[in-house]
């Protein structure tokens, strides 16, 4: 099936790009419950992330009843963001202020899919929304800490590698051009930008003006779609780079790196390549779980790890700096 949104100039005038930490979410998720397992190049990191979250229970939570493996989601889930890089915090708040009716209406169109009469989740959403939009920000709060937080800046990375990519294809090119270049499933021609998708399509008169461009890498191999009115309509698609999202990041000289921060906290920080907890770091190195927990207090002061909860351990993940400063000489960290 072929679908098309047609462009004004003051339509294209108002076509901008923004890296959303929701649509990451709903595609990580959705990603994660697929049938047939999840894409080759996000195969690493699921293996990581999908015994935390079944340890949580989040493989049967909120976001479970919220987004199915294919088909239709709420769109409530995946507020327009007010600037280019909103926080999760700034859409959380989004979500908890949706419209009662809104949540309703959207609520119908899930259940058109799905037989969600007597799930409890979304009968309390219907009956009490308020009360349950709290319960579904506090659900995505635990799995972005879970799932997304000790991978965000890779993430990030990549995300805004590609908006400035593309942000430079259009200086040099034309919005035109970069939008026929999105995806193998979306072209633009003579002022409609066109998609050949089967359950997810955009048109001028079910969305606002102008168009919101969301990279996302985790929705690969697909693109989807949000209409809601006023809204301008978002089309979310693949970043370029997720073939590499996940490879190990090649270590500069450990003996240069050694030399200003000490043996030990440099092969910590290269370990951190995939995040960790104390203990593995400590039964990995041979070293005292006290003695892992002052070099990584240490590091995180210098800014280059976080610290992120996970269930009753802590995960440490290298940072964008880190990441940098452990690149091979002369070079960058890839993104």
């Amino acid at each position: 099936m072929e679908t098309g949104l047609s462009f004004s100039a003051a339509d294209l005038a108002q076509a901008r790009f923004a890296v959303s930490p929701m649509w990451e979410v709903v595609t990580s998720f959705r990603l994660l419950r697929g049938a047939e397992g999840e894409p080759p190049p996000h195969r690493r990191w699921a293996a990581q992330v999908r015994p935390r979250l079944a340890e949580a229970g989040l493989d049967r939570g909120w976001l479970a009843a919220l987004i199915p493996e294919g088909g239709y989601l709420a769109d409530f889930l995946n507020p327009t963001p007010v600037t280019p890089f909103p926080t999760l915090a700034a859409e959380l708040d989004a979500i908890r202020q949706t419209p009662a009716e809104r949540v309703r209406t959207e609520l119908n169109m899930l259940g058109a899919e799905r037989d969600l009469g007597r799930q409890p989740r979304i009968r309390l959403l219907r009956e009490a929304p308020e009360a349950a939009l709290r319960k579904v920000a506090a659900e995505i709060e635990t799995y972005w800490e879970l799932a997304l937080a000790p991978y965000w800046d890779r993430i990030r990375q990549l995300l805004e590698a590609d908006v400035f990519h593309r942000a430079r294809q259009v200086a040099e090119h034309g919005a035109g051009h970069v939008l026929g270049e999105l995806h193998e499933t979306v072209r633009w021609d003579d002022g409609t930008l066109r998609l050949v998708r089967r359950h997810c399509g955009l048109s001028r008169a079910e969305a606002g003006a102008g168009l919101l461009l969301v990279p996302s890498a985790f929705a690969w191999p697909r693109v989807l779609t949000r209409s809601v009115p006023p809204d301008p309509p978002q089309l979310a698609y693949p970043a370029r780079g997720i073939g590499t999202l996940w490879e190990p990041r090649d270590a500069g000289s450990i003996d240069a790196v050694a030399a200003v921060l000490g043996r030990s906290r440099t092969l910590l920080l290269a370990e951190l390549d995939t995040p960790a907890s104390t203990t593995r770091l400590a039964a990995h190195f041979g070293m005292s779980a006290a003695g892992v927990s002052q070099h990584l207090t240490a590091l995180r002061g210098a800014g280059l790890v976080t610290a992120h909860r996970a269930g009753r351990s802590v995960l440490y993940a290298r940072t964008a700096v880190a990441d940098a400063l452990m690149a091979p000489a002369g070079g960058t960290a890839p993104l």
